[in-house]
């Protein structure tokens, strides 16, 4: 879809929150880096444009600094955190840091961060839907603030840390706030997002499901006009709505190909083949298991792992699609957080890991892709899935990383390793859909530690390996928090997975958040 929307990312960890808060305010948006020039900005014909934060000082040097040009466009701009201090570097502002008030303090230390009160000083612009002296709760993360607005920009908003929380130049619809109006811990952001979108820049909502799916399958019928596609099923949610738009604008030149990787959950592979036929697609396995576990023996780096299932995956792809003629495409179900945790907007954040279907492509591999879900998030992509009409017990299984149980069994992978936690995670997943919590959870799955512990079985000192479970809640993906289990149910949960799990003595409980950790361990 064409984007009314442009978002400028500088780097912000909440960047993704951004594009989708617009995007259930029923906008399309596209991010992409701060750094274009005005001309490859204005290329793409934006309505408006949002600003990201950022983890840099627009007052060091090679910090990412916004073409000045986009802001004399007259295009509406409504700057977040960093964008809000770029609009105020570009166009003649002043800014300090955070507690500097002239008393020696240590800018490097110095920031804001948490929970504060706006003040709202009027109520206009971004603000219409409040009252002036209204305080709201706002999620402030800065540590520049402004201190001076650039010509023309008026003060509508403060905070006790922040004289100028908000500010804008009515006149040239420019906008910027400090705090962070995209994530939950501004209650009442969605409001102010709405106003910017909807009462200043004057967008039409054009972002549904039936939108989003009429022009796809339009789309990918132009794309390929002839010859055959191949698909990769997984039987998880995000291959299967890949598969089922790729279907519903080609017809039977889609190939379904589900690769038997060794790595899959216990009995998946007669889940899937039965599943995705279910669908109408026609579905062919591939026992590819003893390949895929001879490439990973005596590899423990995690990201060698990915890589080598991916570079594999697609050679399995290249040699089953050279038995159907005329193939020229690579159907994946990319989604967008695989795109963003894998490379960097900016060039200002390390990769955290890349993912199965974004990293591990061969550079000489023969196929064009075909990732229809590549912009989405997977909460629409689940949208998506219902108004095509998959049934909800595909739509609504947990996510399922590429590679496998190969990132849940940490360090080197080995048969007898994969045996142990595909059993404890079929216990988890058992306990997890007995006790009804498979609506609450996002993901919950068992983990084999690369170590081993004293224990006591019978009689007998026993030397054996550790089972982590890891459960957390979510809605994309992108962020999560950790489950806490019902006692009974965590009991129980451990209780079998030692007992019907050999090898296995001890289970510990993953409480950590995401960020500062991931959702899989590897």
């Amino acid at each position: 879809m064409k984007s009314q929307l442009i978002i400028l990312d500088f780097g912000s960890q909440y960047t993704q929150l951004i594009a989708r808060a617009v995007r259930e305010l029923g906008i399309y948006c596209e991010i992409i880096a701060g750094t274009h020039t005005c001309a490859e900005v204005l290329a793409k014909d934006p309505k408006a444009i949002i600003l990201s934060g950022s983890p840099c000082s627009v007052r060091e040097e090679g910090a990412p600094i916004i073409d000045s040009g986009i802001l004399r466009a007259g295009i509406p701009v409504l700057g977040i955190c960093y964008g809000m201090q770029s609009i105020a570097h570009v166009l003649g502002g002043e800014l300090k840091a955070w507690g500097d008030e002239g008393t020696g303090i240590n800018e490097s230390h110095s920031r804001e961060y948490g929970r504060a009160d706006l003040l709202i000083e009027k109520n206009e612009g971004i603000f219409a839907s409040f009252s002036a002296g209204q305080q709201i709760p706002v999620w402030m993360s800065h540590g520049d603030k402004v201190v001076k607005p650039p010509v023309g920009f008026e003060i509508f908003a403060s905070s006790k840390g922040a004289a100028i929380a908000a500010f804008g130049d009515k006149r040239r619809k420019l906008y910027g706030v400090q705090f962070h109006p995209e994530v939950h811990h501004t209650p009442q952001g969605k409001e102010i997002l709405s106003e910017f979108l909807f009462s200043v820049a004057g967008l039409e909502r054009d972002w549904d499901p039936e939108n989003f799916i009429s022009e796809t399958i339009d789309r990918i019928s132009s794309q390929v006009s002839s010859g055959n596609v191949v698909c990769g099923l997984s039987g998880g949610v995000d291959s299967a709505v890949a598969a089922v738009l790729v279907n519903r604008a080609i017809g039977d030149r889609l190939h379904c190909i589900f690769v038997d990787n060794g790595l899959l959950r216990e009995d998946e592979q007669d889940e899937v083949m039965d599943g995705m036929r279910s669908l109408g697609l026609n579905v062919h396995m591939v026992d590819a298991s003893e390949r895929f576990l001879s490439e990973l023996e005596g590899v423990s780096d995690p990201e060698k792992k990915r890589k080598i299932i991916g570079r594999v995956f697609i050679e399995v792809f290249e040699a089953e699609a050279n038995r159907i003629s005329d193939v020229n495409y690579l159907v994946q179900g990319t989604l967008y957080p695989d795109v963003i945790e894998s490379v960097s907007v900016v060039g200002k954040s390390q990769t955290i890991k890349s993912h199965h279907n974004v990293g591990g492509l061969t550079d000489n591999m023969k196929l064009g892709l075909i990732e229809p879900l590549r912009e989405l998030f997977k909460d629409e992509v689940r949208a998506i899935g219902r108004e095509l009409g998959i049934a909800e017990k595909f739509i609504s299984r947990q996510p399922f990383p590429g590679p496998g149980l190969a990132v849940r069994c940490l360090g080197e992978v080995t048969r007898d390793k994969i045996a142990i936690v595909r059993r404890a995670d079929a216990i988890v997943r058992e306990e997890v859909e007995k006790a009804g919590l498979n609506e609450v959870i996002w993901q919950s799955f068992a983990v084999l530690l690369p170590v081993h512990s004293v224990g006591v079985m019978g009689d007998g000192r026993t030397f054996d390996q550790a089972i982590a479970i890891r459960a957390v809640t979510s809605r994309d993906g992108m962020t999560a928090d950790w489950f806490m289990f019902p006692e009974d149910v965590l009991r129980q949960m451990a209780t079998r997975v030692i007992n019907e799990t050999p090898g296995v003595n001890r289970v510990v409980l993953d409480v950590s958040t995401k960020p500062p950790a991931t959702i899989e361990w590897e």
